[in-house]
């Protein structure tokens, strides 16, 4: 794993997907399992202390770039104002920035992706394979952040589904899986139904989110977006 200290709230680290592999991990399954995702982040970020004394005390923006033999990660460390209704986020001369709540979600993203478009398609035939065999999942999206949040403030505190969100060509999406055994079929169809009064159902796959997309939150999307987005 290569790491950069970058300054002394942010540091960037490439792990490639045979380190993943070697560390134990499916390239697969970080993106849809999210106890597996946090343990492999955990994994690299005591690495990264180890190294470069990145001591962890408070909120962190966590930035993945899905690159062709691996990923690279951006970890910035970040402080919510005591009204709770800004972001405060170290510059580069080491003042800190105030943030009103609409631009919140800018300092999460790196600038709009200008890679190539070209490689975009997958096999389908793999990808029916996978779905064949995976726990329940499917991708809502979303026309505007604030329909995000606003979901977020409706499932708080849930802990039968993984989630992740992520940003896409001008769209904010949310890949929610539920975990085997947790909840009944039915139950399952009546929170797809709820979700969907907030988004709409999409036929992108979190590959292809993961691989063309920004991730804004790679596990817990509701809870973090519930607790940096409070009700007003």
């Amino acid at each position: 794993m290569e790491i950069e200290r970058i300054n002394e709230n942010t540091v960037k680290f490439y792990v490639s997907y045979m380190d993943i592999e070697d560390r134990g991990f499916d390239r697969e399954e970080i993106w849809y399992n999210r106890d597996k995702s946090e343990q492999l982040f955990w994994q690299m970020m005591d690495e990264v202390n180890d190294e470069e004394d990145f001591n962890i005390d408070g909120p962190l923006w966590i930035q993945v770039q899905a690159m062709d033999k691996g990923l690279e990660i951006v970890v910035t460390k970040a402080q919510i104002s005591k009204d709770g209704h800004k972001l405060e986020l170290p510059s580069e001369d080491g003042k800190t920035i105030d943030m009103p709540m609409d631009e919140k979600l800018e300092a999460m993203l790196d600038s709009e992706s200008s890679k190539s478009k070209e490689g975009k398609e997958e096999d389908e035939s793999e990808e029916l394979e996978s779905e064949s065999t995976a726990p329940l999942s499917f991708v809502i999206g979303f026309e505007d952040f604030e329909h995000v949040i606003q979901l977020s403030h409706y499932f708080q505190n849930n802990s039968y589904v993984d989630d992740q969100l992520y940003h896409y060509e001008g769209t904010y999406y949310l890949f929610v899986q539920f975990p085997d055994g947790v909840l009944t079929d039915e139950q399952q169809e009546n929170v797809l139904s709820q979700v969907l009064e907030f988004g709409h159902e999409s036929q992108l796959t979190v590959h292809r989110l993961a691989e063309y997309g920004k991730v804004i939150f790679p596990t817990d999307a509701l809870n973090n977006l519930s607790h940096y987005f409070p009700e007003k």
